[in-house]
């Protein structure tokens, strides 16, 4: 993953905010789902789901399995599951400091990295104040998010760290809905268009 900084919303660019799942998307991958976009141009979109855990597994699992030394804390934050693209891969989504290797900086407080220095931090207590780990990404070829967006999939709004970093994850869909000034009970499932 290559550095880069933050440069506002560009034109269409979804970066920097989250995507919303609509009642009625099916997908089982996404329904519910409140994803953050890390990163959206012409050649597609990146993202990761801040709203699902892994069942069983905790950051100690993976602590150990990469032989790294860990807190007791860091060792118990759970694992999110980012989404159904490189499910084999870990992110860290984390508010700052910026300078770990290749830090994609998708606001002036958020970015994301997948690099084992802060990986390494984080288990020894001494990386961000603020991170979630999360196995797996969310991708869309170019073109696809717009569509799935034509098609009333999704719904956007701005990122909101203490969403991600502070609120229940059973509540965040509805946080995130409620912070476009949804309330998530009167959506329908079905898709309306003008």
């Amino acid at each position: 993953m290559m550095s880069t900084a933050f440069s506002g919303p560009q034109s269409g660019s979804l970066k920097g905010q989250f995507l919303m799942a609509m009642p009625g998307l099916a997908d089982p991958h996404f329904a519910q789902t409140v994803t953050c976009i890390c990163e959206h141009a012409t050649e597609g979109a990146v993202g990761v789901i801040v709203n699902r855990t892994h069942e069983y597994l905790a950051a100690r699992d993976i602590f150990d399995e990469l032989n790294l030394r860990h807190t007791s804390k860091a060792g118990a934050m759970p694992i999110h599951l980012g989404g159904p693209v490189h499910t084999r891969e870990i992110f860290i989504l984390h508010g700052p400091p910026f300078d770990w290797d290749g830090c994609l900086v998708v606001t002036p407080r958020l970015a994301m990295s997948n690099t084992m220095d802060i990986l390494k931090a984080i288990a020894g207590g001494d990386g961000p104040a603020s991170a979630i780990i999360v196995i797996g990404c969310a991708g869309w070829g170019p073109g696809q998010l717009e569509g799935e967006l034509r098609e009333n999939a999704w719904l956007t709004g701005p990122i909101a760290e203490e969403i991600i970093f502070s609120a229940p994850v059973a509540d965040r869909w509805h946080q995130a809905l409620r912070l476009i000034g949804i309330e998530p009970s009167l959506l329908s499932e079905q898709a309306g268009h003008a």
